[in-house]
This record gives C-alpha cells, structure tokens and sequence, in this order.
C-alpha cells in the first residue's frame, strides 16, 4: 500500500481517460466568466528544476512556486528536496521566463521539533487582485509569510502544521509560533494540514489551506482560517470551502493547494484536483464572496501529452499578472514514480511570441 502523498500522486492511472479541452480555450472574451483566469498557452520548457548539485537543499527537485514582484523584479520562492526534506528558497527574474537562483530563505532547524526536518515557505501576504502586479503587503512594517512543516524526514510525510514568519526584507525571515494544528480542526483536517495562502480582505486576514482525512486512502479538501491580528485565528464555520468532486471529476481525490484572488466584485480560487485516473491538474471555483466557492467545469492547466514536462501532473498554481498577460506558475512532473522529473512551469493568457 502506498502511504506517503508523493507515492499516491504517482500511482498508477486508472481506465479513465485525461480530461483535455477540446481547443485552446478563449483567454479574452468579455462574455466569459471564466476568461479572466485562463492561460492556455504552455511554454514548453521547464524554468526551473532540481539543480543537481550534490548537497544543496534543492539537488533532486522543485516544488510549490509562489511569485510576487518587488524593487523592480520579480521573485518566485519555492521549496527544494534534497532526499530528506523540504527546505525555501527563492529566485528573481526579469521577465518571468529566466529565473536566476538567489539562495535559501527558510532552512531546518535540527534543534526544533517542528522544523528539523522541512519548512516550507507556502505565500507571502501581497496584493490579491487578479489582475495585480502581486506587490507585497507589510504589516507593522514587515512582511508576513505562512508556512507548513511536517514532522518526518522523507517527502511530505506525517502531519503537518502551519505557522507564520515574519521579515524586513523578504530573505532573512524570523519564525513565529505555531498557529494551526491538525488536532484541533474538525474530522476533515485531523489528518494533516497543508499548503497554507495568506490574504488580507478588509481587515481581516484569511488563511486558506487544504487538508487531509485520517485513514487510508485519504481525501483532501480546502478550508479556512480567519484573524484581526495575525495572533488568534478561528477556523471559518463554512470550512471545508472545497470539497472532494464525484466519482468522475478532476478532482475526487484532492480539492487542495488554494490560491485566492479578487475580480470584478467576484472571488476565484484556483487549486489542483487529483483523479481516479492519478493525475493531477490546476482547476479553478468562483465565489460572490471569499468564503463561497462554485467549482467551474473546466480544466485550466491539464496535463501534457505523453513525453511533455506536465505528462504526469500540472498542479500547485502561483498567479501574476504582467504587461497585459496572467502568468500561471504550476509544478510540472513527468516520469513515474519514485524515478518521476518534478520541476516549475508557466503557462500564460496570451501566445508565447
């Protein structure tokens, strides 16, 4: 029996066939709700992989991109595998394409329980319009991340807590206590918690994140946490936000990884879906308010043709909006498991020309 969540997103397919939209998808009709959020133009090279040097926190692969713009550039922080563990890093660019490695901005500590083996840096606390340039926000005069950690060495394994970190700069980054534990939500979260999106509406700071059932297999879902003073938070009575779909839905396995962005008087949350099929793809719910969601009936980034950079999963979606184009950042996987390639790609609204 596979246990681990790296090992279930790589199982084997079943007799359903990979949901694929019939065309490229209209990115600018007016009349679409949809439109606004989608970007089906694929580059079709990784930007950025495993850098394989021996040693390093990010050697065997890159996970969960996260992007935002500041001091003229842009950044993109995401977490690095090394065989035992997460551990953040970050890396700029000029044009969201080349992506220059900076360094690490959140290692383990092996004297804290809580960090000795992963820490992963999930969002920083920016602007949250769809169509923003994904400024950051301070608060108090420092920026606000959230992070998750898991408790076992190996790849997201055990259950996971969230927590909060705080920065001058956005590189050097001071943790702050634990502030959501699995133990303490409701029956859909007691098997561990995850990626964890922080925004601020109002004032009022929410924090959405999905989580797993106890058991095998498991079903993981998204929901909601909300607080006036980042100290205190309580869990959102509509949580879960996101459920598990039916039987033949992208998402019946997984409704996870939410990123949450304000349009036009209306909500989206993208997230990634897993199948019965076993494969993973970034799908998108509307809302008239961000604590209601309504799954849209459509795939936003499906994954590749066999032999692709996507051929196994597209999911774990970071958005930004540039020079008059959505820019959709995802992981990208193709192989099988455990041998599987696991790197970042973008999609975006417009051609790449």
């Amino acid at each position: 029996m596979i246990l681990d969540r790296r090992g279930l997103l790589g199982g084997g397919a079943a007799a359903l066939g990979v949901m694929a939209l019939p065309g490229i998808a209209d990115a600018t009709d007016p009349r679409d709700p949809i439109a606004p959020y989608r970007t089906p133009y694929k580059y079709p090279q990784r930007i950025l992989s495993g850098s394989g040097v021996a040693g390093s926190f990010d050697e065997k692969a890159v996970d969960c991109p996260f992007v935002f713009s500041a001091n003229g550039k842009f950044y993109l922080t995401y977490v690095g595998f090394d065989g035992r563990g997460y551990q953040t890093g970050i890396c700029e660019s000029d044009d969201l394409l080349n992506w220059k490695r900076v360094g690490l901005i959140m290692a383990r500590d092996p004297d804290d329980p809580v960090t000795r083996h992963n820490i992963a840096c999930a969002s920083i606390l920016r602007e949250n319009e769809l169509r923003s340039p994904a400024r950051l926000i301070k608060v108090d005069g420092r920026y606000v991340a959230a992070w998750h950690a898991y408790p076992s060495a190996g790849y997201e394994e055990g259950p996971a807590v969230i927590g909060l970190a705080f920065s001058d700069d956005f590189l050097r980054w001071e943790l702050g206590p634990v502030i959501l534990r699995a133990e303490d939500g409701a029956e859909w979260e007691r098997g561990g918690l995850y990626k964890p999106y922080l925004t601020k509406i109002g004032d009022t700071f929410h924090l959405y994140y999905n989580a797993k059932t106890t058991g095998q297999p498991w079903k993981e879902q998204t929901g909601l946490a909300i607080s006036k003073d980042l100290k205190s938070w309580t869990r959102h009575p509509a949580s879960p936000l996101l459920r598990p779909g039916p039987a033949g839905a992208p998402d019946f396995r997984f409704a996870s990884d939410p990123v949450v962005v304000s349009h036009e008087g209306k909500w989206g949350m993208f997230y990634f879906g897993l199948a019965r099929d076993g494969y993973a793809r970034d799908l998108l719910a509307i809302g008239d308010s961000p604590t209601s969601f309504q799954k849209v009936d459509e795939v936003l980034i499906d994954v590749g043709a066999p032999g692709t950079i996507d051929e196994k999963y597209a999911h774990k979606p970071a958005i930004i909006y540039h020079d008059g184009a959505l820019y959709h950042f995802y992981c990208a996987v193709s192989g099988k498991w455990p041998n599987d390639v696991r790197g970042l790609a973008v999609a975006r609204s417009k051609p790449w020309i």
